[in-house]
């Protein structure tokens, strides 16, 4: 085992990372089975100060020797309880104690851990390398002393070659949890089990005017009464008055009238669990760039984020301009999913329709904006519609498009009062015309839509 020595020969750890940052990356190590084997060719459990730590690290590393897979938390669990009576009964127990932490505790800056460790860890081997090239250059082995060197900064470089069939074995045996955020609309719910989840992209496609903002508010809303955390991106509106929406939306109060209940207001708003953020951008000045940027600060202060919205993606400036603006917008979807994903949240925006969907009853797919290929990236969309005479009766249609998670296809009746921010999805009619024409509509025009885009791309 390498000695946890510096040059001059003193011990050297992690002590001045605290106890937090130690049992953090003994946490990562156990979770993340990348970050292991890279760590691993560098890293000497000497470098940790307390014992129950290095035990922890030790049973890891004996299994992934043995066995030549990560071990599962199931598998640890069962070596925890079973595999410690020869140790010492104080290390014992608070190892078993720390396990038991790790389920319940939240990873954070998880970047900082990973990157500060490793480089703590390759500066003592390299250390260590130097020691051993002094001897060697008495004997004028200068090869020798090279190859040590090099040896030396080749350990711990990013090795991931991706999923290991063999090697992550335990990994595709793990209960997959998409951890929804309900819509708050218990049709809607049903038909994708359970709202919105992780790491997916939802749109809310609907003309100028028909209230695609105002279904924005509604979802956060909904996430914040479930005590989620939400940072919301306007791009059209002032953050004051998506603000505003969101009290109309939690308080049923109408919009006009606000000014007249602010006490009311006040109260009602903390007595909500969750945590809004409202972050304004002119239009088109923002890209996606941008809005990682703007996380990121979140994340570095600890601010979790839960759900991500954005009013509106098309709004977004391109990263890199192309030829075309469909593919410039087909890239900022892509790139929203992509948000989704590293945030591990479910991620909301908006979709302006053509002008087929101005008057329609139903809007379908095929009168997204200028880029159809959004439909392909996105997990759910849903539409809404609403003609000059449903406005008048707070009414209208919501067209479910695309579902990753269940059946689509459906049209929903909807109240929809956007003077206080009141939008249901009642139950469907007895009538079901409407439904079968524009599934029908919509899948035929799908198919065409798909050839035409095959030929497009050479296909």
């Amino acid at each position: 085992m390498r000695e946890a020595m510096n040059l001059n020969g003193e011990s050297v750890n992690f002590s001045k990372y605290g106890k937090s940052f130690q049992e953090k990356l003994c946490m990562l190590i156990l979770d993340d089975r990348s970050f292991a084997d890279q760590i691993e060719e560098v890293l000497d459990v000497n470098f940790l100060e307390l014992n129950y730590l290095k035990l922890f690290l030790n049973k890891i590393f004996d299994y992934r020797k043995k066995y030549g897979v990560h071990p599962s938390r199931d598998i640890m669990k069962t070596i925890f309880r079973s595999e410690l009576d020869n140790e010492n009964e104080l290390t014992a127990k608070q190892t078993r104690e720390f396990y038991v932490r790790t389920q319940v505790t939240g990873l954070t800056d998880v970047e900082y851990i990973k990157d500060t460790s490793l480089d703590f860890c390759k500066k003592q081997n390299l250390k260590s390398a130097m020691v051993k090239s002094i001897g060697l250059l008495q004997n004028s082995s200068f090869d020798e002393i090279a190859q040590v060197i090099n040896d030396s900064l080749k350990l711990g470089m990013d090795n991931d070659e991706g999923y290991d069939y063999k090697k992550d074995f335990e990994e595709r045996f793990k209960p997959r949890f998409r951890n929804p955020i309900g819509t708050g609309w218990e049709l809607i719910d049903d038909l994708c089990k359970g709202g919105l989840g992780q790491k997916e992209l939802g749109v809310v496609i609907a003309p100028t005017g028909a209230g695609k903002s105002m279904a924005l508010v509604h979802l956060g809303t909904q996430a914040l009464k479930e005590g989620k955390s939400v940072v919301h991106y306007t791009l059209e509106l002032q953050d004051t008055v998506v603000a505003s929406r969101y009290d109309s939306c939690l308080t049923k109060l109408p919009l006009q009238s606000l000014a007249s209940f602010k006490e009311k207001i006040y109260d009602e708003v903390q007595d909500i669990a969750g945590k809004l953020i409202v972050k304004e951008y002119p239009t088109k000045t923002a890209s996606t760039q941008t809005i990682r940027n703007h996380l990121e600060k979140l994340r570095m202060r600890n601010v979790s984020i839960d759900m991500i919205i954005i009013d509106y993606g098309d709004l977004l400036r391109p990263v890199r301009y192309l030829k075309e603006k469909r593919n410039e917008l087909e890239s900022i979807y892509e790139e929203l999913r992509g948000i989704a994903a590293e945030y591990q949240c479910p991620v909301w925006t908006a979709s302006q329709t053509n002008r087929s969907g101005l008057n329609a009853e139903v809007i379908t797919m095929e009168s997204i904006s200028e880029a159809f290929n959004k439909c392909f990236i996105a997990d759910f969309i849903f539409s809404i519609s609403r003609t000059m005479e449903d406005k008048l009766a707070n009414s209208g249609r919501l067209f479910v498009a695309k579902n990753r998670n269940g059946p689509d296809g459906l049209v929903f009746p909807l109240f929809m009062d956007t003077s206080n921010v009141n939008i249901k999805v009642l139950e469907p009619t007895a009538d079901n015309t409407l439904v079968e024409v524009s599934v029908r509509k919509q899948k035929e025009n799908l198919v065409q839509k798909y050839k035409k885009f095959k030929k497009t791309n050479g296909g």
